[in-house]
């Protein structure tokens, strides 16, 4: 699906989920076979609109999880195209032994939809903020994930999910009002990731709406000579092997930046590369330090957990800093 750029700034205004819902009945105009299953989350994933206009392409199975993964096998099956969502971590941890067996193992397609991932539910504490799915579901075999950068960016992942032969969980982050990274249409190709900056020195590697801050943190870093490129590694698996290749050669530090746990997420995905590398620059984690916060609003966390944009930016002056001084 090509992105419409006179709709970009309405879905970023609406955030995230509710470019999910309006994306799915775009979507069902191209799938006719189209299923969207939910766990009583119409509402706040944008698909009020969707489940009154198109009652036979909608199933809620309730406050169930489990029982939606079971379902949406069962359509998958009989060759639907099936999407489910609910939220992150009800999506993705209460659902990892039927994602296991049903998707990983048994291959049966679903597109999975984990609407607000990362911190930004932080205020309802870690039950809702999601700082473990990537690392829970990327050991999972035949599964690929995606992180998209903005809410343009959550169509075109929605419809390349749908094409590809593997199931496909998708992680929603950021709220509302969100910050456009993609303003024009674009080549999207899940494996492939996207540079959004150029520089010569430093390369931050991240997805999701935290590539806002490292957008940030690259132009403050430009202005002290520290000269850094930006990644949009938008699909976490399968990773982009060759472009993390190019970067090994090309910079002197590599950044991975990411609204997650530092343990087995975007910046694990990115050291299992660099290590296979021959003389690979050393790498920066940069996320969530394996803790849970007590809980707290998506500014009061990014600044705790040091992923704003001026705490990034003060991390890799002295990474960077450090490695001039070796």
């Amino acid at each position: 699906m090509k992105l419409d750029n006179s709709k970009v700034k309405l879905y970023s205004q609406i955030g995230t989920r509710a470019t999910f819902g309006l994306a799915c009945i775009e979507l069902l105009k191209k799938y006719e076979n189209l299923m969207v299953c939910t766990a009583d989350v119409s509402t706040s994933a944008g698909l009020d609109r969707f489940r009154k206009k198109y009652p036979n392409n909608y199933i809620d199975v309730g406050i169930a999880e489990q029982n939606l993964i079971g379902v949406a096998t069962g359509l998958s099956e009989l060759n639907f195209k099936v999407i489910t969502t609910t939220f992150s971590p009800f999506q993705a941890l209460r659902c990892l032994e039927q994602i296991k067996v049903n998707l990983g193992y048994m291959q049966n397609k679903v597109v999975m939809v984990g609407l607000a991932s990362g911190l930004v539910l932080g205020s309802l504490g870690f039950t809702h903020a999601s700082i473990e799915d990537v690392g829970a579901l990327r050991s999972i075999p035949n599964l690929n994930l995606i992180c998209p950068s903005d809410s343009g960016e959550v169509v075109k992942a929605l419809d390349k999910a749908l094409e590809n032969k593997n199931s496909t969980y998708i992680r929603l982050t950021g709220g509302s009002n969100n910050t456009i990274i993609n303003q024009d249409d674009y080549d999207f190709e899940i494996g492939k990731s996207i540079e959004l900056k150029k520089g010569h020195k430093v390369c931050i590697i991240s997805n999701g709406q935290i590539l806002s801050e490292c957008l940030a943190a690259a132009n403050k870093l430009d202005e002290i000579n520290i000269s850094t490129s930006v990644i949009n590694m938008h699909t976490i698996k399968p990773i982009d092997e060759k472009k993390i290749f190019e970067i090994s050669k090309k910079y002197k530090l590599v950044v991975s930046v990411e609204e997650h746990n530092v343990i087995g997420g975007l910046g694990s995905a990115v050291a299992e590369q660099l290590i296979k590398i021959e003389n690979s620059p050393p790498q920066a984690l940069i996320g969530i330090q394996d803790y849970y916060e007590k809980g707290g609003n998506y500014f009061y966390l990014k600044n705790k957990y040091s992923i704003s944009s001026e705490k990034i930016f003060e991390k890799i002056k002295n990474s960077y800093e450090c490695l001039r001084k070796i």
